[in-house]
């Protein structure tokens, strides 16, 4: 069955970036899936977004799970036939495990790879069937400027003394695979982009944040909704093309 509105699937949405994104695209009159692991918390997120008009549904999906993303897969096939927009947005970061590059251990660099990486090509490789049904196929990876080799090597950068080095690493490795997956898909319509959201008032991002979910959300949005003529293959945080 083809759904008419615009289809779009924001993993780990149940909450921060994720269920604002969810809000804000919601509020533009698409319909939002929420990818969420946890079916109670997803639940609540959906109500939430109903209070505000909002048209979204749960859709029970592990991003470390092969076999959750392909019952993921098969329930958008069947019940929306093809998927417009991908938001990767779930992904963690340990900080008390993060002790540096020399002592850091393989085990946390292996859990964080396995959600921020892993499952990121897991899930973009499940879903692009369903992407090239949609006549204007937009994938949003989130990133962090914490990703940017140019801005972790430069003195002069705000980030310079960060050194979480499992996170950073595999955001790096998120802004090489959008590259590749957009330079792959040049010549469709589907646009692939990372997103820099800022540091943001989450579990993720702490309290001494300076951003809301609100400020960190608007990027993935933009990109969501680029039109025909938009860039595809950059990485960006409010309309600026950041350094990769």
């Amino acid at each position: 069955m083809a759904t008419a509105s615009r289809i779009a699937l924001i993993t780990g949405a149940n909450k921060g970036i994720g269920l604002e994104t969810a809000r804000q695209l919601g509020r533009l009159g698409i319909t939002v899936l929420l990818g969420s692991r946890d079916a109670g918390r997803g639940a609540a997120a959906v109500a939430d977004l109903a209070k505000d008009g909002v048209s979204a549904s749960v859709l029970p999906l592990e991003v470390i799970d092969e076999p959750s993303i392909a019952a993921a897969a098969a329930r958008v096939a069947t019940e929306h036939g093809r998927l417009d927009i991908l938001i990767n947005n779930a992904g963690i970061l340990d900080h008390a495990a993060e002790t540096g590059p020399e002592s850091t251990t393989l085990a946390t660099y292996r859990r964080v790879f396995e959600t921020n990486f892993f499952g990121l090509i897991a899930v973009t490789q499940a879903f692009l069937p369903l992407l090239k049904k949609s006549p204007a196929g937009r994938i949003v990876n989130l990133t962090s400027i914490l990703g940017s080799c140019a801005e972790h090597s430069d003195p002069n950068s705000p980030i310079f003394q960060a050194r979480y080095t499992a996170y950073d690493t595999s955001k790096a490795a998120v802004n090489l695979y959008t590259i590749e997956l957009a330079l792959a898909l040049a010549g469709t319509p589907i646009k692939v982009n990372a997103a820099h959201p800022g540091w943001v008032k989450t579990d993720l991002g702490g309290d001494q944040a300076p951003l809301g979910v609100v400020e960190g959300a608007r990027t993935t949005v933009a990109l969501a909704t680029l039109g025909a003529e938009g860039p595809s293959g950059g990485f960006f945080h409010q309309g600026v093309h950041m350094r990769w």
